[in-house]
């Protein structure tokens, strides 16, 4: 790959801006490794890393971020400057972009940034998720950091809230400053960019805020449950003796590679193909999101094909003319189930951020829906995908690297 020009007059501070759990830190991350990797000098400066330095535990209380607490206010506006210091030495040594990776809510600290960044483009981006669920499940994985390691989950989640309020009533959005985007973090979508002069590395950096980005997807349908013995559709069977054996064949076949997110669906036989793996690794994040659950088939539920055949034969002949378009009566088809499974695996991406493994057990339709956004299938051909029950899809997709392929986990005719 070619690097892009980077001579020493090309610098810019990245100053991100948002709510706690709103995605900040992952596109600080991706926004690193991406420019990295075509040879742009970049570094981090996480305030939060910081804090956690000098005050550890005690960060954690939430007076520590009341914006009516003068003792708490002058230590944050100190780490603040620390981490500005750091960023502008580290830009004047030879760097080319520095990340400050903080909630900078107020109008006041980003006021005090420009001054201490004279001279320095800055551009501000603020990153923006309103999904109510998403931000709670956010949250669940902030309060695993080691600053709330001696409180219960109960009271660490509690805690985690009130300082969100906390940002809240001093939060002021983008508008007045010179050069910002406002991101959708969820979508990885612009909803508003203002440039008054030329950014550095620009083109780039906005390519990588609006793409997907992913480390390491394992993408896995659950093993055989009785309605796949029997060929029945949808319904909410569990794993047969051989289902299981596939879920204890996946569990042995990662039991040393990291997976620090596992996703499934609401489904009995998605949640039951987990079960081994999440305990043979105890320390990961397991999940189960409805956007994940197997297509609806409606009246057709819990029927065979030849029964569907034989009930309602024009329904059976309408899904043949038309597998993708066809949508079944009271229930969903590949067109409908689109735009929620591709929401559920975006809250996926998101909920795992820049972690080095994530891991997602679905069904079938789902699991082409997912399949189809890295294929480049027509959309008439998404039901046709190849899913199998013994091996799974890896997949890389990051601005300096694609990876695809099948990958066996269950020895053959086992």
């Amino acid at each position: 790959m070619t690097s892009i020009e980077t001579p020493r007059s090309c610098k810019v501070c990245l100053v991100l801006v948002g709510l706690p759990a709103r995605g900040k830190s992952t596109l600080a991350l991706r926004l690193r490794d991406g420019l990295e990797a075509e040879g742009v000098k970049t570094r981090i400066f996480n305030n939060g890393v910081l804090r956690r330095v000098h005050y550890g535990e005690a960060s954690s209380e939430p007076w520590f971020y009341d914006p009516h607490n003068e003792e708490g206010n002058k230590a944050r506006d100190e780490l603040s400057r620390m981490n500005m210091q750091a960023a502008r030495q580290y830009l004047d040594e030879g760097g080319n972009v520095a990340i400050l990776d903080a909630t900078n809510a107020s109008r006041a600290r980003r006021n005090m940034l420009e001054e201490r960044l004279t001279g320095i483009p800055v551009l501000y981006i603020e990153c923006v998720n309103e999904d109510k669920d998403l931000v709670a499940a956010s949250i669940q994985r902030k309060v695993r950091l080691p600053e709330f390691a001696n409180m219960s989950r109960a009271e660490a989640t509690e805690r985690f809230e009130q300082r969100i309020g906390y940002y809240a009533s001093i939060y002021v959005p983008l508008g007045r400053e010179a050069n910002f985007v406002r991101l959708d973090t969820l979508n990885n979508r612009i909803l508003q960019e203002q440039l008054t002069f030329v950014v550095p590395f620009y083109v780039r950096i906005r390519d990588i805020m609006v793409s997907d980005w992913v480390n390491n997807l394992y993408l896995v349908r659950h093993g055989e449950s009785y309605y796949n013995l029997e060929n029945r559709i949808g319904g909410d069977s569990p794993l047969t003796e051989k289902g299981l054996a596939q879920a204890q064949a996946l569990a042995d076949y990662f039991r040393d590679k990291p997976v620090p997110y596992i996703f499934t669906s609401e489904k009995t036989r998605s949640t039951q193909f987990a079960t081994p793996l999440i305990a043979d690794h105890p320390d990961s994040v397991l999940m189960a999101l409805p956007e994940l659950d197997e297509i609806d088939a409606g009246i057709c539920e819990g029927l065979t094909y030849e029964e569907i055949r034989r009930r309602y034969p024009e329904e059976f002949a309408a899904r043949s003319r038309d597998k993708f378009n066809y949508v079944y009566p009271e229930g969903e088809g590949y067109v409908t189930m689109h735009e929620r499974v591709n929401r559920g695996f975006r809250k996926a991406l998101f909920l795992s951020g820049a972690a080095p493994g994530t891991l997602i057990i679905g069904h079938q339709a789902v699991n082409r829906v997912i399949l189809s956004l890295f294929l480049y299938r027509r959309m008439a051909d998404v039901p046709y995908i190849y899913v199998p029950q013994d091996k799974y899809y890896h997949i890389v997709a990051t601005h300096h690297k694609k990876l695809f392929e099948l990958v066996r986990f269950m020895g053959p005719g086992a």
